[in-house]
């Protein structure tokens, strides 16, 4: 018996990297496995039959997988994905929305193209195959269903030569955070991972960065460090837990701060002047400075 026997889950980007650790965890739980993947390049371009490679390892381990080779960049692609689980399984429980693409260019050198193309991959693509699964949870009443997605701290600290992909990924956050307030009374979870892995992509930035990437390094950090976390919050031991964010890898799970107000000053009847202002911003600034250094306390690895 599995953690996830009878359940039924769609998986973007499942042919290689973190998708594809995330689609056989997932399996070998018990999930039936719907492996979405383009078959592209890393900048999106191309297309071919991955998603089929992993479908079979799944099958090879005892588990039930079908392949889907359609787009996360348009609300059709998200529809053939419900619909693939729907034709092969009958159902649709879980969504990953791990599928992406990296076009890194500084501001000077980012073409519209470039823009557009990660936009709609990353952030585009969430909502493309999110919109027609939350459909489906409220049209059949269907509970307990569980999305997660995908951000980065590209995004959520902010990377050199990433603004489109870190635009993309702080989105997504936000847009996590909205999706768990309107599924909640369908007791559905939505939360965000922030992974950090060596993956086709990172391992290529690296590359061109002159650091060599071996297979101890691989070990250490590769994409099964990331498919747990992502598991365990399909299960039912993860309900109710919803519109977070965990960041984990290399042998590392943690939750991160999300915005909230640290200090506020009032200025009861008036309009704040650049003379109050002189006063006052400098002490919300150290309030920030203080909040940073005490989460950075808290956020420090406990060995277990």
């Amino acid at each position: 018996m599995g953690r996830l026997d009878d359940k039924v889950a769609v998986v973007t980007g499942a042919g290689r990297g973190i998708g594809r650790e995330v689609a056989l965890l997932m399996a070998s739980e018990g999930a039936k496995i719907v492996v979405n993947d383009l078959g592209g390049n890393m900048d999106g371009t191309g297309t071919g039959k991955i998603a089929d490679d992993v479908v079979n390892e799944i099958r090879a381990m005892g588990g039930q997988a079908v392949s889907n080779i359609e787009s996360v960049a348009s609300v059709a692609g998200g529809e053939s994905m419900l619909k693939t689980a729907l034709d092969a399984f009958g159902a649709m429980d879980i969504l990953i929305n791990n599928a992406g693409i990296l076009r890194d260019k500084t501001i000077y050198n980012m073409e519209e193209s470039d823009w557009d193309a990660v936009q709609a991959v990353h952030l585009k693509g969430h909502y493309c195959c999110s919109r027609p699964f939350a459909r489906y949870i409220r049209e059949n009443n269907r509970t307990g269903c569980r999305i997660i997605n995908f951000s980065s701290v590209s995004g959520l600290y902010g990377n050199f030569g990433q603004a489109n992909y870190g635009a993309a990924k702080a989105g997504i956050a936000g847009f996590s955070r909205v999706l768990a307030i309107e599924l909640a009374k369908y007791g559905c979870t939505v939360n965000t991972i922030s992974p950090g892995a060596l993956t086709r992509m990172t391992i290529a930035l690296r590359e061109g960065r002159g650091q060599q990437v071996s297979d101890a390094d691989i070990e250490a950090g590769g994409p099964q460090h990331i498919a747990p976390i992502v598991t365990w919050l399909t299960t039912p031991e993860a309900a109710g837990i919803t519109s977070e964010i965990f960041h984990t890898g290399r042998g590392s799970v943690a939750i991160m701060q999300q915005p909230r107000v640290i200090k506020q000053f009032h200025k009861a009847g008036g309009v704040w002047s650049l003379d109050d202002l002189d006063r006052y911003v400098p002490q919300l600034i150290a309030a920030r400075k203080a909040n940073i250094a005490a989460a950075d306390e808290t956020g420090k690895a406990i060995q277990v």
